[in-house]
């Protein structure tokens, strides 16, 4: 089992394939969109099965599939039929925007592969293109539909916006009343690559909360999961649920148990800090997996205590999301 400096222990992998997507989201990239990495830049899936199984060896137990956009990648079900066999691996996810999903639903299914992060910050059309830059909503709710139609387990993931999408807070929880869906609303985050420095957001867990119980007087508080990153609520007679991410104000750190790897190999031991490790490099450096191992583990002796920390330490970088994986 992996532990940190602060005695958290980490077992949960966010790995993203990709730093490419389908969709222009404003919280997630500047207006005129990226530099996509080239190829050589990017590991291969042998070298992500690699990290995953080395990892998977010292007690990385899930596996979250990110991106950018995980689909765009070419040949992602044959990466996942491998993932899926990697002992010690219990649990393969996949967050997406949904806009290609939809056809590859059964495919999941039939991988075992039982759970789906949908980002969806509305559902008014006009609004999600003028999020998104692209009219791609109906692809998203076709994907949507497919995901319940096969009794999986779907989040949708809200990011809130002053000004954008707070309007669409409560037709997103009305959705919980009729079908078995969570769907969790996240504070903005300074992470679209523009170099805007965020001061403080207004829409924050507070706020978005008193929305809800505007509308919704009857809510209940549940019991978090061990390590949730949301506040969890339900709301009397509703089939699904609601939760609020605090990404911005970072009230979770004190149980994170996740770390991510970004499209090039980098190792990000919090969201905030600007990458510790570039595992691609020894990898390809030809070091054994039990000399990167030791590298891993060196590196997790030394993670921030928070975000705030972290941010601190990468002297308030904020990159794209989509070059994150987060």
């Amino acid at each position: 089992m992996i532990y940190d400096n602060h005695g958290r222990l980490i077992n949960y992998l966010r790995l993203a394939v990709t730093d490419r997507c389908n969709l222009r989201c404003s919280y997630c990239m500047p207006h005129n969109g990226l530099d996509w990495l080239p190829r050589k830049d990017l590991m291969s899936y042998e070298e992500m099965l690699r990290i995953c199984s080395l990892m998977a060896q010292m007690g990385i137990e899930k596996v979250r599939i990110t991106g950018g956009e995980p689909f765009v990648r070419k040949d992602l079900i044959i990466f996942l039929e491998s993932l899926v066999q990697i002992e010690g691996i219990k649990e393969v996810s996949i967050t997406t925007n949904g806009v290609l999903t939809a056809d590859y639903i059964p495919y999941l299914k039939n991988l075992g592969i039982n759970s789906i992060n949908l980002s969806l910050d509305t559902l008014d059309r006009n609004r999600f293109f003028s999020i998104t830059r692209r009219d791609e909503l109906p692809a998203v709710m076709n994907t949507f539909d497919n995901v319940l139609s096969y009794g999986m387990n779907v989040k949708l993931n809200t990011v809130v916006m002053e000004g954008k999408n707070t309007e669409d807070i409560i037709p997103l929880v009305q959705l919980t009343k009729d079908l078995p869906v969570s769907v969790r609303f996240i504070e903005e985050m300074p992470f679209n690559g523009d170099g805007h420095q965020h001061s403080a957001i207004r829409w924050n867990y507070v706020r978005i909360l008193e929305e809800i119980k505007s509308h919704f007087p009857k809510i209940q508080k549940q019991i978090d999961a061990a390590f949730s990153t949301s506040v969890n609520y339900g709301i009397e007679d509703h089939k699904g649920s609601f939760g609020i991410i605090p990404a911005y104000t970072r009230s979770f750190c004190g149980t994170c148990n996740r770390i991510r790897i970004t499209p090039q190999g980098m190792l990000k031991t919090c969201l905030y800090d600007n990458g510790v490790l570039n595992i691609k490099d020894l990898m390809r450096d030809g070091l054994t997996d039990e000399t990167i191992q030791t590298f891993l583990q060196k590196a997790f002796s030394k993670r921030a205590l928070n975000g705030w920390e972290a941010e601190e330490k990468a002297n308030n970088l904020h990159p794209s999301m989509a070059a994150i994986g987060g």
